[in-house]
């Protein structure tokens, strides 16, 4: 397996019962970017959304739908870390918006400050100084 890197190839996806609500929660507590909407079939749903966060990458979200097979999913089942570089201000923005805390303000061994919150939906929202290998 090869270490060339060519840009964000992982995109979490994640299914929400409201995604409109999510995709508003998102932009608005964490900062993430709305880039595409694809409404669903039916008012209210969505059927495909990409958001972008600032430092790279994002995540992708639909609505958990009947008769999908998106509908054995099960809204707030997702855990998604992402890195940030100013995570004090991020969790005051997050907890303003009404994120609620899990693990609040935190310095681990291996260096990285960060907060773990959940979205209204219960999806675990872990964001940290820490980059990886």
């Amino acid at each position: 397996m090869g270490t060339t890197k060519t840009g964000t190839t992982i995109w979490p996806t994640l299914g929400y019962a409201d995604a409109p609500a999510a995709i508003r929660f998102l932009t608005e507590a964490f900062g993430f970017d709305e880039a595409f909407v694809a409404p669903g079939e039916q008012e209210g749903l969505v059927a495909h959304a990409q958001l972008r966060w600032p430092l790279g990458g994002g995540v992708m979200l639909s609505s958990i739908a009947a008769g999908s097979f998106l509908d054995e999913r099960h809204a707030g089942a997702a855990s998604v870390y992402v890195v940030t570089d100013e995570p004090d201000a991020l969790f005051a923005r997050a907890t303003g918006a009404g994120a609620e805390v899990v693990q609040g303000l935190y310095d681990a061994d291996y260096g990285s400050r960060g907060f773990t919150v959940k979205d209204p939906e219960g999806n675990l929202w872990s964001f940290g100084t820490y980059r990886g290998e």
